[in-house]
């Protein structure tokens, strides 16, 4: 595998792209499975109004959020529906990625130390570079200069 991701990486986000920008405007504007099962015990007419029955659809409020900028699959002050679910589309697409990518950035691994760290409580220093051995390992901290010298 290549160690550079930039060209996957980019070719994920232009799908997406053209996924939210695009093809959301064909999505099916009957109501989902959600939808459809908080409507059962009501009767609605052909314009998905409630005329009738009861029904926990009817205790639906707005949400707080229903008036912001990107509020119900478009964007505000654009009057062309296509432009604006597609303009939506791709502004979650990017607010999205930008934030899933500076998690990514925060977290990304980082190069090996440069010093070497010692053990609490002990003295000793830590890691691979380290010729001390510590309680329990099995063996003394001067044995591989001893086994050099041919004197073990």
């Amino acid at each position: 595998m290549s160690k550079r991701p930039w060209p996957f990486v980019l070719g994920g986000l232009l799908v997406a792209l053209l996924l939210a920008g695009v093809v959301s405007n064909y999505a099916s504007a009957h109501p989902d499975g959600l939808d459809s099962s908080l409507l059962k015990g009501c009767t609605v007419n052909a314009d998905g109004e409630i005329t009738g029955g009861s029904c926990p659809a009817q205790q639906a409020k707005d949400h707080e959020l229903a008036d912001s900028p990107l509020a119900d699959y478009g964007v505000r002050g654009v009057s062309n529906g296509f432009l604006s679910t597609g303009l939506s589309g791709v502004l979650g697409v990017l607010l999205t990625f930008a934030l899933g990518g500076g998690l990514f950035w925060l977290a990304r691994r980082r190069g090996p130390a440069t010093g070497s760290a010692t053990v609490p409580g002990t003295g000793a220093t830590a890691g691979p570079a380290s010729d001390q051995a510590g309680p329990g390992s099995g063996r003394a901290g001067d044995e591989r200069p001893a086994r050099a010298a041919g004197t073990r």
